[in-house]
């Protein structure tokens, strides 16, 4: 993809419909409360991919412009503990669309109130599946790559594809 020039559309849709990264980017906060943390006051790392799952669909959703469900997270980091009265932000967007499925990057960043600077506590990627009324996947849009960011994580994505692939191949003689 060296020297191609943006925007760019990539993806192995049928559709000819295609739509920006930036179409479908989602923001989403939440204040971590008493109900979301363990004994020692931090959040929970399942309240985490729940919120993570949640606008993971949003996106997916916004994007494919019918239904999404969860087909895999891929990747969990979780860098930083996040604290009970901390304000949690979630980021995500479309990196990768396939045919019917589309890789979704989530980034969050908690930081204290009053005052504190944000900083960068968990990532993650989510796989997430178009599906049709008959709950069946479909066909989504392609994707326009706008700048070298989204064209960077577009690369990243393709390259943790194939590995989730080679991987699922693996499994799959050493059980044959």
């Amino acid at each position: 993809m060296e020297g191609r020039k943006l925007p760019l559309t990539v993806g192995e849709s049928p559709l000819d419909a295609a739509r920006p990264v930036s179409w479908s980017q989602q923001t989403m906060t939440h204040l971590a409360s008493p109900i979301d943390v363990n004994l020692r006051g931090s959040v929970f790392g399942g309240v985490i991919l729940a919120l993570v799952d949640k606008i993971a669909y949003v996106c997916a959703t916004r994007h494919a412009d019918c239904p999404t469900v969860t087909a895999s997270f891929d990747q969990v980091d979780f860098r930083a503990p996040i604290e009970i009265g901390e304000i949690v932000t979630l980021q995500a967007s479309v990196n990768y669309v396939g045919r019917t499925s589309l890789e979704v990057g989530v980034r969050v960043s908690a930081e204290k109130v009053p005052g504190g600077s944000p900083r960068h506590t968990n990532s993650c990627y989510v796989t997430m599946v178009a599906l049709d009324e008959a709950g069946k996947p479909q066909p989504v849009p392609r994707l326009i790559v706008e700048d070298e960011l989204q064209l960077r994580r577009y690369q990243d994505a393709v390259e943790r594809r194939k590995a989730r692939l080679a991987l699922a191949e693996e499994r799959r003689q050493r059980r044959s």
